[in-house]
């Protein structure tokens, strides 16, 4: 809805300011130039970009208009799953926890916590680790470096789009300009025309650089910044992941291990003590 409603308020004060100056509309109506302008900048963008990268910012449109998946309950739920986790190790020892990290499509623990177990990065995240302990991996700097090179790989795959759409962004007023000057030579062969149709000539072409900067400082720009905030803020919820397990590892009791995940988190999402707190005591014990 937000992003609805700023698409909006951009194409109504632009289109209707012009109109209320009394500007003509249909002159805005060039196809030829649009084309132009959007051709040769999904083009470059195909150029630019891996495969992956354009199949992620095809994906990435659906989240534009979806917003962060994690809200204060996501976060509750994550700081619930990892207490449970905690409390299972604490009372049947860690290799309690192999039949949940081998197997974890089928895990009674995971499975608990939807929106947990739907993000299959998070589980592999917490799979991955966890078999470390399992293993005897009990040195805390060590797995931190570890994650954080994870973790690093990971935003880099996502903002990579960011800068994808960015760089759309900064290359089509340019883009507009071509537009124009192929318009001002379209105009130039016409030149024994009478001056109201060399004006009209002229207004279609100086309409390629108007929409030029305006898709790319009304829309790609935007977009840019809106996945850049999306990205960042889910990026908390591996950060809070990270500090929960590295918490316990390093021997920290479950709740304890909790209280390090939750001060992560962003405040507008942050959940109190006493919700957590009310949240894992409702919590049944895993088996």
């Amino acid at each position: 809805m937000r992003l609805i409603i700023g698409i909006v308020v951009v194409i109504a004060s632009v289109l209707g300011g012009y109109a209320a100056i009394g500007g003509h509309m249909a002159v805005l109506f060039q196809p030829y130039e649009f084309v132009i302008i959007l051709g040769a900048a999904i083009g470059a963008f195909i150029i630019g970009n891996t495969g992956p990268v354009l199949k992620q910012t095809l994906a990435s449109l659906g989240t534009l208009f979806k917003g962060p998946r994690y809200n204060k309950a996501a976060y509750v739920e994550l700081l619930g799953m990892q207490f449970t986790l905690f409390k299972l190790i604490q009372a049947k020892g860690v290799l309690a926890i192999e039949q949940h990290i081998e197997n974890p499509r089928e895990s009674t623990l995971f499975n608990r916590f939807p929106t947990f177990a739907g993000n299959h990065h998070a589980v592999e995240f917490v799979c991955d680790y966890m078999r470390m302990v399992t293993l005897g991996t009990n040195n805390v700097h060590e797995m931190e470096a570890l994650m954080d090179e994870e973790l690093e790989t990971h935003h880099q795959e996502r903002h990579r789009v960011v800068g994808a759409v960015q760089a759309l962004a900064d290359g089509t007023p340019a883009l507009g300009i071509v537009a124009a000057v192929l318009g001002v030579i379209h105009t130039m062969g016409a030149i024994s025309e009478p001056p109201e149709v060399l004006g009209h000539m002229i207004g279609g072409a100086l309409v390629g650089t108007f929409f030029g900067v305006f898709v790319a400082y009304g829309f790609f720009a935007p977009f840019a910044q809106s996945l850049r905030n999306i990205y960042e803020s889910e990026d908390k919820y591996f950060l809070s992941l990270k500090t929960g397990l590295l918490a316990h590892v390093a021997g920290n009791p479950p709740v304890m291990a909790i209280e390090f995940a939750r001060k992560m988190l962003m405040s507008e999402n942050r959940p109190t003590f006493a919700e957590v707190d009310a949240a894992t005591a409702a919590l049944p014990a895993a088996i």
